[in-house]
């Protein structure tokens, strides 16, 4: 999942490649807004190629396939306090939200890195919405570094999608 936050822009290089070059299925699944910052970068069809799968952000309409493989797990990144606030009260107004929603009701491993800046993260509710999240199972990274992500998916992709 992508959130219009900083560092979205690389996304592809520092999430989607080395996950495919270690042998992972990958899907990504934007919010809308994330959807129209990555139209914008000209990232769309290059991640698009890259993982063989569209890169969803609206939602299927009856009848019609699904657009990618059943997951093992989720990872958010990166994650914007609007969507992390979301993700922990159940709001799953949006195709990545309902996505994450569904994945942590259905026991899935969901990792999230949030982005956000020293504002949002000092917001009274900030606290609480990771300590939700974080008692669902959630792995939560705080450490802002690319690598330090990737480390914390540690196996989910253990199960079919890899």
């Amino acid at each position: 999942m992508c959130c219009a936050a900083d560092g979205i822009e690389a996304v592809r290089a520092e999430l989607v490649e080395p996950f495919l070059a270690a042998g992972w299925a990958v899907g990504v699944t934007a919010t809308p807004t994330a959807y129209r910052w990555l139209t914008a970068l000209g990232a769309v069809r290059p991640i698009e190629e890259l993982t063989g799968l569209p890169l969803r952000h609206v939602p299927r309409l009856p009848g019609e396939d699904k657009p990618h493989p059943v997951p093992d797990g989720y990872l958010v990144a990166p994650a914007t306090a609007n969507t992390v606030a979301k993700l922990a009260l159940g709001i799953a107004d949006n195709q990545a939200l309902t996505q994450l929603c569904e994945g942590l009701g259905g026991g899935l491993p969901v990792v999230v890195a949030p982005r956000v800046n020293a504002a949002h993260a000092g917001h009274p509710a900030w606290d609480g919405h990771l300590r939700t999240l974080r008692g669902a199972g959630v792995t939560v990274v705080t450490d802002p570094a690319w690598a330090a992500v990737r480390a914390a998916v540690g196996d989910l992709g253990s199960g079919t999608g890899r």
